[in-house]
């Protein structure tokens, strides 16, 4: 008898195989003992005989039907109505079936256990067990260092094992990149969820990992300036002190653009051309390219935008009168525009409007500033395997000592050249027979690649497209990425279509959203029926009771190799979850 089967002697089974069951649902007769404990969510095990090999199904209970077939009859339910519980009947003549979704199956080989498949439906009377750690531990007792725990099984006491491989070959490699998406409303946990990811990648040393922030929240964690309360997880010291990790987090200020196409760009939509009363939008790009090319023949360098002499130069090229024609046809509009050029004020349209935009070509602000291509050869150079945080919020308080211009148009145009640099890298590697092992990844992902109708001029339709070519290509590359959303049915579907692996918090239970959730849930019914169990976090009574929970889908856990979803509440405890991974010693501070 093994070691597994020797856990059940003395221990009482919660229920039964019962009918009718196949090898997609099984039905779960349960005990008498058993209809009082919370069963919903519960992970069991089945053992049984298959081609003379003792087998071990698992899976958890979606869903309790109570049957009771008296209260059933027209005549009982007329005695109910009048006199309501009916001894003889009521309660004792209860049924309760529970529905049982296999997620996996192991079969003992003499030295362990391997994978194997519900191949057939085992009798009826069959006993099942609910599963504790020790069980799990002796069953994938081969992958111990390659699990790793995000929470406990929902509605149960075990953690639930998951592994999150990185993406090259050798040992813990997957061999080949996955893509991961994050979604739930605001408060469902999300973003504690991803940062819990981000360790568990960043166990692997061979892996490289870019955080693309908009929002500055990933990157305020990677300094170790994060807010009190909520989820205190200390990612930069157990980076640091358990993984012997170091994370650089680059701010606006040390980002620097390194193309004059980004120029003509922002001259665009500048307050620069605001204030000369440059007017529709053609004029304006008609302005820029004269502008950038005539600069460029003078020998300016884009480090020397920022300089007096230069924007001196640029007053001069719109000052004169064979520029004003290309994008002012009319002698009253040149006219109109002289006179503007002449009563402006040109000291406040420097230090205001032209110096703090050419800022961003440059270097010399900042000895730590890099252009974007230097920080992508550096994340993807093989010996290094950095984890590089890109803080795009423009609120790092470092930036106050020289004005940056800083704005949604400009972030939009620089996560535009990241896409574009990470493409272009992934390319020269894989023309290099390298993989780049990178996982990226990007919050509020929907702003980004939403789905819908969008002006194909429009920046935000550029990023886009690129963020779509870039997830259907790099990850034969080697490059991963991790999306997360508050919407499932407002990213793109060609992004949602690639995702490999899902985890789906609170929120997701009406409309097109639960449409798109049917869909990566294969129309579980039963499924989705426990998924909408889920309760909001933020209707417990208190902080320090809420409970985050997920469903997932996709190859993320030893118990999912049948394609079931998989659901458990996450760790809101920081400790418990830095000392189930192993993570210690690293205390929240």
């Amino acid at each position: 008898m093994s070691s597994v089967a020797l856990l059940h002697d003395g221990t009482e089974p919660i229920g039964v195989l019962g009918s009718p069951s196949s090898t997609g649902q099984l039905t779960l007769e349960l005990l008498d003992a058993a209809t009082r404990r919370k069963l919903v969510g519960e992970l069991v095990l089945l053992p049984f005989v298959q081609d003379g090999v003792r087998h071990y199904a698992l899976g958890q209970i979606t869903e309790i039907v109570l049957r009771n077939v008296w209260h059933e009859d027209p005549t009982i339910r007329s005695l109910v109505r009048q006199r309501g519980r009916i001894d003889a009947v009521s309660e004792r003549q209860d049924t309760h079936q529970g529905m049982l979704a296999i997620s996996a199956v192991f079969a003992e080989d003499g030295t362990g256990f391997r994978p194997s498949i519900l191949g057939t439906v085992p009798p009826t009377g069959t006993p099942i067990f609910a599963v504790g750690d020790e069980v799990l531990d002796q069953l994938l007792a081969h992958a111990r260092a390659e699990l790793f725990y995000l929470g406990r099984v929902y509605g149960s006491g075990p953690k639930l094992p998951l592994w999150f491989k990185h993406f090259g070959r050798g040992p813990r490699g997957a061999g080949e990149a996955y893509h991961v998406g994050i979604f739930g409303k605001t408060g469902s946990g999300k973003s504690v969820l991803a940062k819990m990811l981000l360790l568990a990648y960043a166990r692997h040393p061979e892996m490289a990992l870019l955080v693309i922030d908009p929002q500055g929240e990933f990157s305020k964690d990677l300094r170790g300036r994060s807010a009190p309360g909520g989820f205190p997880l200390p990612l930069r010291t157990v980076l640091q002190d358990a993984l012997g990790r170091v994370a650089v987090v680059l701010s606006v200020r040390d980002l620097i653009l390194d193309r004059w196409e980004l120029l003509e760009e922002l001259l665009v939509t500048s307050e620069f051309f605001d204030k000369l009363s440059f007017g529709v939008r053609e004029n304006r790009q008609l302005a820029a390219r004269e502008i950038a090319q005539r600069l460029r023949k003078q020998g300016v360098q884009l480090g020397d935008l920022y300089e007096l002499k230069t924007f001196q130069q640029v007053l001069s090229i719109l000052s004169d009168e064979q520029v004003q024609r290309v994008f002012y046809r009319s002698t009253d509009a040149r006219a109109r525009f002289q006179y503007m050029l002449q009563r402006v004020d040109t000291r406040e349209l420097y230090l205001h409007s032209w110096r703090p935009l050419a800022l961003l070509f440059s270097d010399r602000r900042n000895p730590r500033a890099r252009t974007i291509e230097r920080v992508l050869d550096g994340l993807f150079r093989p010996t290094d395997r950095l984890i590089v945080s890109l803080d795009l919020s423009g609120a790092d308080p470092a930036n106050q000592h020289e004005q940056v211009l800083w704005d949604e148009t400009i972030q939009e145009i620089v996560i535009r050249r990241l896409l574009e640099g990470i493409r272009a890298a992934a390319e020269q590697a894989y023309a290099r027979s390298e993989n780049l092992n990178t996982l990226i990844l990007i919050d509020e992902a929907h702003r980004l690649a939403p789905s819908g109708y969008l002006d194909p001029e429009s920046p935000r339709a550029q990023i886009r497209t690129l963020l779509i070519d870039a997830v259907r290509t790099t990850r034969k590359y080697g490059v991963g990425w991790l999306l997360i959303s508050q919407s499932l049915a407002s990213l793109h579907p060609e992004i949602v279509s690639q995702l490999r692996i899902a985890f789906f918090g609170y929120g997701l239970g009406l409309g097109q959203e639960y449409r798109a959730l049917e869909s990566f849930a294969g129309g579980d019914e039963h499924a989705l029926a426990l998924y909408r169990l889920f309760r909001d976090p933020h209707s417990s009574f208190d902080p320090t009771s809420r409970v985050y929970s997920f469903m997932t889908v996709g190859p993320v856990s030893p118990l999912s190799f049948a394609g079931t979803p998989l659901f458990f509440n996450a760790f809101t405890d920081v400790q418990e979850f830095l000392t189930a991974n192993g993570l210690v010693p690293a205390t929240p501070r």
